[in-house]
């Protein structure tokens, strides 16, 4: 009897309840394409079909954009000025689209060029948006005033964020993003500028993500399946306070001759950028690029998972690795990646880390550039710990930083060299195969001084590593406690497949490795786990682990 009244209770809410899912159904059901045709279109047409679309993007400054609308321009076509998309909110399975529509035969993506304006496209204080299928740059120089003694920033995509909201699900997939500079062809930098920490003149960016306010986030980011080059500073790049930035996805994307980094994190707590092709980031081709950047860089980022890249030919007179972890971090784990001939190097953590790690990868030729010449200010190094945290500031850590199962190779042209600071607290070096063709050097780190091996501090593991000989790694740093060694051959050295480095002969370093435990003192450990499953092609890790990136006798299996 009682159950029945309650039931009957229920049911005015169970009706209010179907009543509104009926009324947003009835939204949905109002959303609305708009259309736009540079050849065909006219702005005093509704744009709402085909036939009678717009001629720019004008006319959508007086549209407030609903939940489930689509602004489409037509392929084969180019379109000039600016996208402004400000006080967008859509919903989760009901996403404003900004992209395309098939027209006159063409499947030639739309060009959005930004002309002289500072943006190609612009979002502000959005949320469910979605930009695909369109090509995007702004080759002619910036027009608009530019106040002197001032450093403005030019991106083919800004997203933006300058109030203490929160916002959510933006998402960019299968761009094409290029030629993105703000001064003229024929610009050049004073050779100053490349030493400065960022660059401290006006740039061009392919895509950045900001977050300007001082209590909002942007959560739930992707970037998937886009293609970036030939951009005066940074491909991508996401900045924002500590945690300012969540739930980062890039995925699938090619960035390529950049003038800054390929990709940079600042600010994001929680990513995952797997799948991406990096190369030629801090390039000089064209003297308006800053010249000097890493592959992928993290500052002030936390849990993020950097898996399955590659990264090439990074270049600059200093940092300019593979991917490098900058000061501030924590939780940020380098696997499964390729990288090959990195000017500033391989593994780099920088100070006031903490947790961090680089396991199951593949280095060839990795921290070739020498201090002294060619302008470079740092050394490279194939290993680098460093405790710096800031100018003027004292050298802190890094702390419990974890480097197994690498495979590194380094053919006889370079001279390895290792930086390990004196700051540095918690160290694992363990199941690495070193095939270092010239015996390895201990270098300056930071440019502050050289540290003697009787600095180092306590809690370090340095043991069933991989040489070629004794005297390859400085016995006066560390010295390795169940060390193999002798001749190697790989399936073709100096390769850049990552099946060129399975080794021919594996008695040396098949079941030599050891089980990665926490370093001592250490009561987090990693946070996806110290242990693997997979090896860098994808064969099972069983039993006690092979030395280097691939395990085996097993048939190797492509990513």
């Amino acid at each position: 009897m009682n159950t029945m009244r309650s039931a009957g209770r229920r049911q005015p809410l169970t009706r209010w309840l179907a009543l509104l899912l009926l009324l947003l159904q009835q939204q949905d059901a109002g959303a609305t394409n708009y259309y736009i045709n540079s050849v065909l279109g006219n702005d005093a047409n509704k744009a709402t079909h085909q036939r009678s679309p717009w001629k720019t993007t004008a006319p959508l400054k007086q549209v407030q954009l609903k939940p489930g609308d689509s602004v489409l321009f037509a392929t084969g076509q180019s379109f000039t000025g600016m996208l402004y998309l400000e006080n967008v909110v859509a919903r989760e399975k009901r996403p404003v689209v900004i992209g395309s529509y098939f027209f006159g035969g063409s499947k030639r993506r739309p060009v959005l060029d930004a002309g002289d304006s500072l943006y190609t496209i612009l979002v502000r204080h959005s949320s469910y948006l979605k930009i695909t299928g369109l090509e995007i740059t702004a080759r002619v120089p910036y027009g608009g005033v530019h106040p002197a003694g001032t450093n403005l920033m030019r991106c083919g995509i800004l997203v933006e964020l300058t109030r203490n909201e929160q916002h959510r699900n933006i998402e960019l997939d299968n761009l094409l993003i290029h030629d993105v500079y703000f001064h003229p062809l024929g610009f050049r930098r004073s050779a100053e500028e490349i030493r400065t920490a960022n660059g401290t003149q006006s740039y061009g960016w392919g895509v950045r993500f900001i977050n300007n306010s001082t209590g909002g986030k942007l959560t739930h980011i992707k970037v998937t399946n886009t293609e970036i080059y030939n951009v005066s500073h940074t491909g991508l790049k996401f900045t924002a306070p500590a945690g300012g930035l969540q739930h980062v996805v890039v995925a699938h994307c090619r960035v390529r001759h950049t003038g800054g980094p390929g990709m940079q994190l600042s600010g994001v707590t929680g990513g995952h950028l797997h799948h991406n092709r990096i190369d030629h980031s801090g390039s000089v081709q064209d003297s308006r690029n800053w010249g000097r950047g890493s592959g992928l860089w993290t500052w002030s980022c936390s849990n993020i998972l950097i898996e399955h890249n590659r990264f090439e030919h990074a270049n600059g007179p200093g940092d300019s690795a593979g991917v490098h972890i900058d000061f501030n971090c924590s939780d940020v784990i380098v696997q499964y990646n390729f990288s090959a001939n990195n000017a500033g190097g391989f593994c780099e953590i920088l100070g006031n880390n903490y947790n961090c790690a680089y396991r199951y990868n593949i280095s060839v030729n990795d921290g070739f550039r020498i201090k002294g010449q060619n302008g470079a200010f740092q050394e490279g190094k194939v290993f680098w710990l460093s405790g710096y945290q800031g100018e003027k500031k004292t050298p802190h850590g890094p702390f419990n930083s974890y480097f197994y199962n690498n495979t590194v190779f380094v053919d006889t042209t370079i001279t390895p060299k290792i930086s390990i600071s004196s700051s540095a607290r918690g160290i694992l070096i363990a199941n690495n195969l070193f095939y270092f063709g010239r015996d390895a050097i201990i270098v300056t780190g930071d440019q502050k001084k050289n540290e003697a091996a009787s600095q180092y501090a306590a809690d370090v593991v340095f043991t069933n590593n991989f040489f070629l000989r004794r005297s390859a790694w400085p016995e006066q740093l560390f010295v390795d406690s169940l060390p193999s060694i002798g001749p190697l051959k790989f399936v073709k050295s100096g390769g850049l497949d990552p099946e060129h480095y399975i080794p021919v002969d594996g008695s040396l370093i098949k079941d030599k490795g050891i089980m990665i435990r926490k370093i001592p003192g250490d009561s987090k450990g990693l946070f996806p786990g110290l242990h693997v499953a997979r090896d860098f092609l994808g064969n099972p890790v069983s039993g006690l682990p092979d030395i280097g990136a691939i395990e085996l006798y097993s048939k190797p299996k492509r990513r």
